[in-house]
């Protein structure tokens, strides 16, 4: 049983979590009739089937309030089952005003993006029932009480659309708190905030220089009273003088491990230690049109956390004479070493998915460092880098000799349920499949990117939009990406209904070309699919408006013709015959891709309108998608059953979108299409936007064999030749 969208807390963003169960029963084709649900306090009972995604039947959550809700179900057969063990919620949100906490930081740092402590002491003079931290960071932060991690959780908060939204964290931390003096403080770094992107040449910070902190304790005590307690402002110091002395998403982190010390306990608190703590700066250090901090607002995704750790596999000496470390699998985290040296020595440890001539192929990480270093303390040391990640399947380590037992890879991201699996009588299809769901792992860390490793890093809404059908497969990640879609909204809004070509929007390079057909229909394929797969009618209707505004921004720059034709696209990027300098240069024309998601697109805009009861645009959306689909036929289509692009992603396209429903028209497409593969070889002939649904497109049109050909050919280009390459994710280009 679960609460709204996440599987991993009790705390929930909205007063009314809707309720979710599952039932194992021995019952051959048990179906639910009913279902009674209780607090405690009342039950309700519930008819029908519905069991995912329930309203929430009983009175609104207030601020602070748990409840413990338990269900049992009654099966058509008219069994009825024993109660549920009891699900927690608890409110993880604050009233509108409660809200008091204010940004701070360093009053005076030696350099931009410069890590930091934060704290302050606060006294509790009476007994505690119930505390609760609630904070977030512009950047990442690790708060501590009285000497302790308030939680395992990494990278917090993430990364969202900072002008518009702030993620905060809500914590239970009841069991760290004691009467009398108390100490909260937190480590700071600037991660996502203050990170450069771009290619190649990274561009001014997008945010702001330096990163901040906002946290404030909501503290029940036992007589029943509540109170806001240590709201970050004036009354907190800061100091610099931490062991993270440099931290990036992109160059990676420094340590000086000889600066590790108590900081965060009464006691350290008031023995006036040397690390200089001075005044906390207030309000925030920001880029210009960043200087409004938004109220934040609850978590409703499941944050970043440690999952496993895998050790070495082999040692390999390059032919430089070093040695590089292979662990076996490609993945997103960070080594931990725990080692024991002099005192001043520097350990430096490189990162790379890949061996170039048996060295670490490091070009491909273009201008991200990707390192971490650490300077020892002279003791038992643990060497992990707190704020940065990296790609890598292969890492050297340098300055020390370490033995494979005293190194780990630790492996992190986003902390969804898994709920999809596969297995064939075929090791390479197998291997395939794991292959995918290590590519979902690295890149669904507190968003949906492209790649983990280089200076990108990027949430690409095109890669999003036609992986969301195998993510909601492998996980549920509907909170993570209902989450996701709220900054992909309001990064919308401000660009005048046009999505950005990343989420959050941090190239604004990329800003004003106008929209981009299979990106931008992001806004409109994701929800569609959440829907699909979750039964999430909510995260519909949140995001009609930007699933309407998509499709209007569309119609302007397309005309009235149907046709979305003329303008600049992104097309089958990829395409494997387009020239490595330029991945655009497909063989289907890119007006075909553009005109056909814009009819997909404007189809899902009028299902979900009908689905919401707004049949007024059901029907005007409906006619629009109708004279596209029909615009696509006219202009692309021959009477004989060929695509004005003879290219296999225009049949896909056609067939996959259900833009041609003349059923001898269709089988003359799919004909052809199972034609264009046999002619090349059943080797991948398509980009971006042809490969996810050609398989699909073939075996549709009758043409099994062609697409267990297509999935089984193992010469490149394939799905399964860099496979046979050792490959352990997935390729972002099918020769590397």
């Amino acid at each position: 049983m679960k609460a709204e969208l996440r599987t991993d807390s009790p705390f929930v963003a909205t007063p009314t979590p809707r309720l979710t169960w599952r039932t194992e029963t021995s019952t051959p084709s048990w179906r639910q009739a009913g279902a009674e649900v209780t607090d405690g306090e009342s039950t309700i009972t519930l008819e029908g089937a519905e069991s995912a995604l329930v309203d929430w039947p009983f009175p609104p959550l207030a601020p602070g309030e748990r409840r413990e809700v338990r269900v049992r179900v009654t099966g058509v057969d008219g069994a009825v089952s024993a109660w549920s063990a009891p699900l927690a919620v608890e409110a993880g949100f604050l009233a509108p005003d409660e809200w008091i906490a204010e940004p701070i930081g360093l009053a005076d740092p030696e350099r931009e993006a410069q890590p930091a402590l934060v704290r302050t002491t606060f006294r509790l003079d009476r007994p505690v029932r119930r505390a609760l931290l609630l904070w977030t960071a512009l950047g990442s932060a690790e708060p501590e009480i009285n000497g302790r991690a308030v939680s395992d959780d990494v990278l917090a908060p993430g990364w969202s659309a900072t002008r518009d939204r702030l993620v905060h964290e809500s914590v239970d931390v009841t069991d760290l708190l004691v009467e009398g003096d108390n100490v909260v403080g937190a480590t700071l770094a600037g991660a996502w905030y203050t990170e450069r992107y771009g290619f190649f040449t990274f561009t001014d910070r997008v945010y702001g220089d330096q990163p901040s902190f906002l946290a404030q304790l909501r503290v029940t005590f036992a007589d029943g009273t509540v109170e806001t307690l240590a709201p970050t402002g004036a009354a907190w110091t800061a100091t610099g003088d931490t062991e993270i002395v440099a931290s990036g998403i992109y160059a990676g982190e420094h340590q000086d491990l000889r600066l590790r010390a108590p900081w965060s306990t009464p006691d350290a608190a008031t023995s006036g230690d040397d690390r200089g703590w001075a005044p906390a700066r207030v309000g925030v250090v920001a880029r210009p049109g960043y200087e409004r901090v938004p109220r934040p607002e609850a978590r409703i995704a499941e944050p970043v956390r440690r999952h496993e750790s895998l050790p070495v596999v082999a040692r390999l000496t390059t032919p430089s004479g070093g040695e590089v470390l292979d662990f076996g699998q490609n993945l997103v985290g960070r080594l931990r070493l725990r080692v024991r040296g002099e005192a001043g020595t520097t350990v430096t440890i490189r990162h790379a998915e890949v061996l170039d001539a048996g060295e670490l192929a490091l070009r491909p990480l273009r201008n991200a460092k990707a390192t971490a270093s650490f300077v020892l303390s002279g003791g038992d040391d643990v060497l992990e880098s707190r704020f940065s990640f990296y790609g890598f399947r292969y890492a050297q380590i340098t300055g020390i000799d370490v033995a494979d037992e005293q190194v780990e890879a630790v492996v992190l991201h986003s902390d969804m349920e898994r709920t999809g699996w596969f297995a064939s009588s075929h090791a390479l299809v197998n291997r395939l499949h794991e292959n995918v769901v290590w590519g979902m792992r690295g890149n669904f860390l507190a968003l949906p990117t492209d790649c983990p490793q280089r200076d990108e890093r990027l949430g690409w809404t095109g890669d999003l939009q036609v992986f969301a059908p195998t993510a909601s497969f492998l996980y549920d990640c509907d909170g993570f990406l209902t989450s996701w879609l709220r900054d992909l909204a309001l990064e919308q809004e401000r660009a005048g209904g046009v999505v950005p070509l990343v989420i959050p929007a941090a190239l604004p390079s990329f800003a004003g070309g106008g929209p981009v057909a299979a990106w931008g229909d992001a806004a409109a394929v994701t929800p569609t699919v959440l829907h699909e797969r979750f039964g999430d009618r909510e995260v519909l209707a949140a995001q009609y408006p930007s699933m309407r505004a998509w499709v209007e921004a569309v119609r302007t720059d397309a005309g009235d013709s149907g046709l979305w034709a003329g303008r600049m696209q992104l097309g089958d990027w990829l395409d494997p015959s387009a020239p490595p300098d330029q991945p655009g240069k497909a063989k289907v024309d890119g007006d075909i891709v553009a005109t056909a998601y814009f009819a997909r697109s404007l189809r899902q805009v009028a299902e979900a309108a009908a689905l919401l009861g707004n049949t007024s645009d059901a029907e005007t959306y409906g006619a629009l998608a109708e004279r596209s689909r029909r615009a696509f036929v006219t202009e692309y289509v021959t009477p004989a059953g060929r695509m004005m692009s003879d290219a296999p992603t225009a049949y896909a396209l056609a067939l996959a979108f259900d833009l041609v429903q003349d059923a001898p028209t269709r089988a003359a497409l799919a004909d052809r299409l199972a034609a264009l593969v046999r002619e090349s070889g059943y080797r991948i002939s398509t980009g971006f936007v042809g490969t996810p649904i050609i398989a699909d497109a073939l075996s549709d049109g009758g043409h099994h064999d062609a697409a267990e050909r297509l999935l089984l050919q193992t010469q490149c280009p394939s799905w399964l030749y860099p496979v046979t390459q050792g490959a352990t994710t997935v390729w972002e280009r099918w020769d590397s």
